[in-house]
């Protein structure tokens, strides 16, 4: 999936000096991937095609988003195609303003929205749920998702209007499926052993297993048959179904999990703060075999990010950010390093939307905050953990966020009738499970939500279930999180920028900054601070130390005076 913006489709010509579009930024890199998740589970088993969905805006109201109708796009493009896509699925936005829903709010009724929530479904069922809110309860958001299933439901009828004549030919195509022959064979060397190695509570000795399973197998059908490196990429997928259906048949029948735990049991969680010394803010945690250390950094208004989209007509600055890595060390493995990929950003961009609302506004805390959040170990919920790791992490700087921040994902199984909700999913449990439902919030309500679903036919009623197990989830990690720190610390860490504020009278700018800037770069290299001045007369003075701070606020006040 590709979603690349246009800067024509805006009336705007690129900046930088060959003045056109380059890499894609962050916000077409989550936008592609919002289009993208909601169409994967839709294809058909066996469908190994490469396929490239390419979504381009051409033109740009700068009054609605054009993400969701990527995802209606999308569903278009492929239905009209050859390709064997057969189900219409749609995207909404919706919004609540004073306690009134909104489909696809614009850009400016998002700005009196308590939520921002992105939902994409077929007819019958949900697919995807990615978005923010400002601590909304959990019945509203399901309340808000049957708002936005109707309006998908509508969306879908234009597109059967619409696809109502001749349909081109469908491709020929043979699914690519392992032999029953062969299934079978592997079956009877392979399953006793597989459920033996599944008991094993440990990632690392289960993944041992698991491997030593699959080369005396490979080994023992060497022998039998000459010709079988053939079939060694069939033989290793039977092996990952053998795996799949033997964990869920467990966690189904018996309600054991893979390490152990209870369906509805959370992993040991411990929490430690301040353990960089030299940085702003910093927290280490640790759930299960999954750990976050988060890193804050206080900035002035310089530091701010600059984004220039097609959104809107000015370019805009981003005070807050919260950049998630994941280096291969995570989960044991050695690549290179290419850089920040989707995944990354995407996890980034949801822990991000967790900790935004709970953030002072910047009128009363003017500063710039970078957080980073480097996974250091990685058995599932990364993102999550970060989450958790960047609400204590700012705590620790002192940054006086309004309440703690927690995060859990929620997994499940479903066979039929047979349904089992897991709390706290592993990394196995979410590569074999029917569902990835993460939910961030306070005690009081939910400030980000992502769901992605595998199957069809996920009902109103589990998403109930799971979100209010989530909220059970999350309420256990809080106080366990309050036990390390339960409010902001009171000061700035010493090596964080002092910010001072004063107002005066902006036709006295000229005054401060003088003859080409003379008087204010004096004022400040005999101060040591840093000075922003903005065109309502707001002056931001910057000091790590607060004598250069009120140096720098003494002279400036003997000149307007």
């Amino acid at each position: 999936m590709e979603y690349r913006e246009k800067s024509y489709a805006a009336g705007k010509i690129p900046g930088g000096f060959f003045k056109r579009e380059g890499r894609p930024g962050e916000k077409e890199v989550l936008s592609a991937r919002l289009i993208d998740r909601p169409l994967r589970p839709l294809f058909p088993d066996g469908f190994m095609h490469e396929t490239q969905v390419a979504c381009f805006p051409l033109s740009a109201d700068q009054e609605n988003d054009a993400d969701v109708w990527g995802i209606m796009g999308a569903s278009l493009s492929l239905n009209m195609s050859n390709i064997p896509f057969n189900t219409l699925l749609a995207g909404v936005r919706i919004g609540r303003i004073q306690g009134n829903w909104v489909l696809n709010p614009t850009f400016q009724q998002l700005e009196y929205s308590d939520l921002d929530i992105v939902v994409a479904g077929t007819e019958d069922a949900l697919l995807m749920v990615e978005g923010g809110a400002v601590e909304v309860p959990e019945a509203d958001i399901i309340e808000g998702l049957e708002v936005a299933h109707v309006g998908i439901r509508e969306l879908i009828e234009i597109q059967k209007a619409f696809l109502s004549g001749e349909k081109v030919p469908e491709m020929e195509w043979t699914p690519s499926l392992p032999n029953e022959e062969l299934q079978a064979k592997v079956g009877k060397l392979a399953n006793s052993r597989v459920a033996e190695a599944l008991q094993l509570a440990e990632k690392q000795e289960r993944n041992q297993a698991m491997a030593a399973v699959r080369e005396d197998i490979l080994a023992q059908l060497g022998e039998e048959d000459e010709d079988f490196s053939e079939h060694l990429g069939d033989i290793k997928e039977i092996l990952r179904g053998i795996e799949k259906n033997t964990m869920r048949e467990r966690i189904l029948s018996q309600g054991e999990r893979a390490d152990g735990r209870k369906l509805d049991e959370i992993r040991p969680i411990s929490c430690e703060i301040g353990i960089l010394p030299r940085t702003h803010g910093s927290a280490l945690f640790t759930r299960g075999q999954t750990q976050a250390l988060a890193v804050t950094t206080l900035g002035t208004s310089r530091d701010e990010q600059r984004i220039d989209s097609i959104d809107s007509t000015e370019e805009t600055t981003k005070s807050f950010m919260l950049h998630y890595n994941f280096p291969p060390f995570a989960t044991g493995e050695a690549k290179p390093y290419r850089g920040t990929n989707r995944r990354e950003q995407g996890h980034g961009a949801l822990a991000e939307r967790a900790i935004q609302p709970l953030l002072p506004a910047y009128d009363d805390f003017p500063y710039t905050i970078r957080l980073v959040s480097d996974v250091l170990e990685s058995n599932g919920s990364s993102s999550m953990a970060s989450v958790c790791g960047a609400s204590l992490s700012l705590m620790a700087a002192g940054v006086p966020t309004r309440a703690a921040c927690a995060g859990v994902a929620m997994g499940l199984i479903k066979d039929g009738e047979r349904v089992a909700i897991l709390t706290d999913i592993l990394g196995l449990e979410d590569a074999l499970g029917d569902m990835d439902f993460k939910v961030a919030g306070t005690r009081k309500g939910v400030t980000a939500i992502q769901m992605d679903i595998k199957i069809q036919g996920l009902t109103h009623e589990i998403l109930q279930e799971a979100l209010e197990r989530a909220h059970k989830g999350r309420i256990h990690i809080l106080d366990i999180m309050d036990q390390t720190l339960s409010k902001p610390m009171d000061d700035l860490s010493a090596y964080a920028p002092r910010i001072v504020t004063i107002q005066i009278n902006p036709e006295k700018i000229g005054e401060i900054i003088g003859p080409k800037g003379k008087t204010i770069r004096a004022i400040q290299e005999e101060s040591g601070a840093t000075i922003d001045i903005d065109d309502s007369g707001l002056i931001k003075i910057a000091a790590v130390s607060g004598e250069a701070g009120a140096r720098a606020r003494e002279m400036i006040e003997a000149i307007v005076q």
